[in-house]
């Protein structure tokens, strides 16, 4: 799969070179090109690095037996903002939260009628009424999925997500069949598993959750036991 991703920061670097050892094809953009074009070279690096490791780990079976291991690392590349959206069959959308439309309106008109992954978070106090996701829908006319937006980036470094014998699971919302289909297998190659938020208009839940979640890790709690398991849900 091709995948565009509109940022070079640290989501960009986390999910695109895990994605790019899972061998997709990558492309990466940002404002300084010399800075995204040095960035790429660092994540093709570790893509190829920790393929190598893990099909050490599985010494004695073939590569293509080991989960999420493949013969070689395509490479991550690097473009302008039209570029990457132009490049991805799926785009990621990975800038700040302030200078999002500046860079949706640099990508032109390549994101209309394509998969498009939102990771954002509001910055500072979230604002129910000015939800992320529909405007990320709205300016572009892609098909919006909400992903990614609760975990700090350095969990997307983890090859995989595991905790305690369970795989991290990534709640998605959106709307259009094909891109949550496009989505989910993303989301496998992490070696996560992809769960069913709903549409998109319960993408705002998801930015909420991170607001409240994120505030209750700042106090020193811990957020994950504020949920009983399933068992206890009363389901």
């Amino acid at each position: 799969m091709r995948i565009g991703i509109l940022g070079a920061g640290g989501m960009a670097d986390a999910l695109g070179t895990q994605w790019a050892r899972a061998g997709h094809e990558v492309m990466i953009s940002g404002r300084d090109a010399s800075a995204s074009a040095a960035r790429a070279a660092t994540m093709t690096a570790e893509a190829a690095r920790t393929r190598t490791e893990m099909a050490g780990v599985a010494a004695g079976a073939a590569a293509a037996e080991v989960a999420g291991v493949r013969t070689e690392v395509v490479g991550v590349r690097a473009g302008s903002w039209a570029e990457a959206a132009a490049f991805g069959e799926v785009v990621m959308v990975a800038v700040r939260q302030a200078g999002l439309a500046g860079v949706l309106a640099s990508a032109g008109g390549a994101l209309r009628g394509k998969p498009v992954i939102d990771v954002a978070n509001a910055e500072g106090p979230y604002d129910p009424a000015r939800p992320i996701a529909p405007l990320i829908r709205d300016l572009t006319g892609g098909h919006v999925v909400k992903a990614f937006n609760l975990c700090h980036v350095d969990v997307w470094r983890l090859t995989p997500p595991v905790f305690d014998g369970r795989p991290l699971a990534v709640p998605l919302c959106g709307d259009d069949p094909a891109a949550l289909a496009a989505v989910r297998t993303l989301v496998a190659d992490l070696g996560c598993t992809p769960v069913d938020g709903g549409g998109l208009d319960r993408a705002m839940l998801l930015e909420a959750t991170a607001a409240f979640m994120i505030g209750l890790w700042f106090g020193g709690a811990d957020a994950q036991a504020v949920l009983p398991p399933v068992a206890y849900s009363g389901v």
